[in-house]
């Protein structure tokens, strides 16, 4: 009786431990999307085309604008010869003053791009997915770019992420001018970190 009682004992505390090792040893689930391809690019935009911009006139452009004004009613009283003349002068005032508002905040936005392929039987619904820049001689980790992509992935389906951010790369590539050797030393990788379904499951990378 006593050993029975002690074998029991033994099984009783020798479960958990067995337990825990094979959690242990288990292997994460793989992420169930495949990165394909993915590149950065470096575009120029002045103020018109600026998508963290906005059709806001600045001090020079609203003094041109009510100087015009101005000429061209008082230009109204005259013949209209006189107010073509005018009309085309303003135009031509308007189109510098805009010039140079352009070229003062030209700069430059970085569009991320990567595509991947939906392995899994399940519909994604957003993906979180990092950029990184490793020095190419000591693979260390220079910076990494962080994003989120709302975008529904279907079973087996290919989709391309696309993200536009005002953040360069790294320290050493400016957002002011452009470089054609800012590249050299540099590998990158792009790494998956979140996959959510749209059946409300999740897949966390460990």
């Amino acid at each position: 009786m006593g050993m029975k009682v002690l074998s029991m004992a033994l099984m009783i505390v020798a479960a958990p431990i067995i337990s825990y090792f094979q959690s242990a040893t288990k292997p994460p689930e793989p992420v169930a999307v495949s990165v394909l391809k993915f590149s950065w690019s470096k575009e120029l935009v002045g103020w018109q085309r600026d998508p963290f911009g906005g059709p806001v006139e600045n001090f020079d452009e609203m003094r041109a604008r009510a100087r015009n004004e101005k000429r061209i009613q008082d230009a109204k009283q005259g013949n209209s010869a006189e107010v073509d003349r005018i009309k085309r002068e303003a135009r031509a005032d308007a189109a510098i003053v805009a010039t140079q508002h352009e070229n003062s905040r030209s700069r430059y936005i970085f569009r991320y791009k990567v595509t991947v392929k939906n392995d899994s039987s399940k519909t994604i619904k957003s993906v979180d997915w990092d950029y990184v820049f490793l020095d190419a001689s000591t693979e260390t980790e220079i910076n990494r770019q962080q994003f989120t992509s709302e975008e529904k992935i279907s079973p087996g389906k290919i989709k391309e992420l696309n993200i536009i951010v005002a953040r360069s790369p790294t320290m050493a590539i400016s957002v002011n001018a452009l470089s054609k050797n800012e590249r050299d030393g540099l590998n990158e990788q792009v790494v998956v970190m979140r996959i959510d379904y749209a059946d409300g499951s999740v897949w966390q990378r460990p």
